[in-house]
């Protein structure tokens, strides 16, 4: 696949960016190491885009916001958190060979802020761009939803930096995603003198478990998997306690409604028994048809690239589910994401920072008509 955009830019820049912000590392909910990735951030994108990347102070991390001027028509969106934790850089450094960028973060996702930073800096006309760089979509996107919305609604078309899905296609359908907690309380008692008189919540989360497993249709794309369990502190002791943590993921709205119905409906099996319920499917589910013309866009510039649709979530389905046109996976061509073996494709950040440049030109002409 190859760009029809001549747009010039030089990979050993954007390597040399990518190290640096690779280098700081951003584990969600570290404020900290937040801040120190958002000024890393801001100063990448203020070195090659000039201007002011204002950085956005929020519970979850500093948001990063920079605007090209002029009227809003097109919002480059990213995130800089990623899910390694403090000192994976130490044992997973940043390291070029081999045709492939590796280190934390490469490819989810912080290869494609820089293909995009570069790909805008090869336009003239920066006029009705705007770049937000989130601090918190690995955890759900909880402080930042409502800026991405708000600006995805000024500007009225949406291109998500994500990873590429396999093969470097695009992502134009996401399901909708989401995390339950339910929690389970019993009545201690001796294990042996008297198992009677307790209540065992660790009996009760096994009868939930089956229950909740239960609700999935993978026929209809809807998948629920209990995903972590813990209960009891002493096997000597019937566990007052137990909770279970499912993950959900829904094609439609009507999915999302019915799930979320099914887990405030659960009920106890055991007599005494008691439950508590947290949790929705936050993530909206990304149709298709929010991509459908960007797509074709894409089409033009880069031929023989594909739309496919895939199961994860990302901050796309805030903006699909407003309405707002919505091409996702413009980010890195790679793989191995939130894993220990996550790469870059070298080869392809000039054709994905070109693509960046050849679809905000056409989003902004298309605009103007």
């Amino acid at each position: 696949m190859r760009t029809h955009n001549n747009a010039d830019v030089s990979v050993d820049a954007m390597l040399e960016d990518l190290r640096r912000l690779v280098e700081v590392e951003s584990p969600s909910r570290d404020l900290d190491a937040l801040r120190a990735s958002a000024r890393t951030v801001a100063a990448v994108v203020e070195s090659r885009l000039g201007g002011e990347a204002v950085l956005v102070e929020s519970e979850a991390g500093p948001h990063v916001r920079w605007t090209g001027g002029g009227v809003p028509r097109v919002l480059i969106l990213g995130h800089h958190d990623t899910v390694f934790p403090l000192g994976t850089l130490e044992r997973r450094p940043f390291r070029v060979e081999d045709g492939r960028a590796t280190g934390p973060g490469v490819f989810d996702m912080l290869g494609g802020l820089v293909q995009a930073v570069h790909g805008l800096a090869a336009l003239d006309d920066l006029s009705g761009v705007e770049i937000l760089v989130t601090a918190d979509e690995e955890v759900g996107s909880g402080s930042s939803r409502a800026l991405i919305e708000e600006r995805a609604l000024a500007c009225g078309a949406v291109l998500v930096l994500e990873g590429a899905a396999e093969g470097g296609h695009l992502k134009t359908g996401r399901k909708g995603c989401g995390t339950f907690e339910v929690r389970v309380k019993g009545r201690a008692s001796h294990a042996g003198l008297e198992p009677e008189a307790g209540v065992n919540a660790l009996v009760e989360a096994a009868h939930q478990v089956l229950d909740i497993a239960a609700l999935g249709r993978p026929e209809i794309g809807t998948t629920v998997t209990p995903t972590v369990a813990s209960a009891g502190a002493a096997d000597n002791v019937v566990p007052a306690d137990a909770t279970v943590w499912v993950d959900v993921r829904v094609e439609t709205l009507k999915e999302k409604e019915r799930i979320e119905s099914a887990f405030a409906a659960l009920a106890p099996h055991l007599d005494e028994a008691d439950i508590v319920v947290r949790g929705e499917v936050g993530r909206p589910p990304m149709p298709e048809s929010a991509s459908s013309h960007l797509v074709e866009m894409a089409q033009t510039l880069m031929p023989g690239i594909k739309g496919v649709a895939v199961g994860g979530g990302s901050d796309g389905n805030f903006t699909a589910a407003l309405g707002v046109p919505t091409l996702d996976g413009l980010g890195a061509v790679g793989g191995g994401a939130h894993a220990d073996h996550e790469y870059l494709v070298i080869g392809m950040m000039a054709e994905r920072a070109q693509l960046i440049t050849g679809l905000v030109k056409a989003i902004r002409g298309a605009s103007r008509e």
